[in-house]
């Protein structure tokens, strides 16, 4: 079983920046691809972005290209998410998550193995 653990969630201003991590724990995650994820009031949960096992790859959907970045520590465990010139419409609750077995980053978003239970940034304006 994994333990996915999210962190760096707060209030932050338009135009701001928060890094957002998470730590795993409760087995090795080698060949999996992590990812973020965002659920913001009276919407469906969307897919953010994802990272290979190397971190070589990398995946960003366009909502986010440009001002958002995955990246991941495989000694430490953790997967981060560096996001820059937040605006209001990216509050929401950000989920970490692992999916094994698969080829292409994008196929995360239809299904992961393992959730977080999530941090919540908001955005004022």
């Amino acid at each position: 079983q994994v333990q996915l653990v999210e962190s760096g969630g707060g209030l932050v201003q338009a135009g701001g920046s928060l890094r957002l991590s998470c730590a795993a724990s409760g087995r090795t995650l080698t060949n999996y691809v992590m990812g973020w994820f965002r659920q913001a009031p009276g919407k469906e949960r969307e897919f953010l972005a994802a990272v290979s096992w190397s971190g070589g790859s990398t995946y960003h959907a366009d909502s986010v290209k440009g001002r958002f970045t995955i990246s991941r520590d495989n000694a430490r465990n953790t997967v981060s998410l560096q996001m820059n010139s937040l605006k209001p419409e990216d509050t929401a609750v950000y989920y970490c998550a692992a999916k094994g077995g698969i080829y292409y980053l994008s196929q995360m978003k239809n299904g992961v193995d393992y959730w977080g239970k999530g941090t919540l940034v908001t955005v004022s304006s």
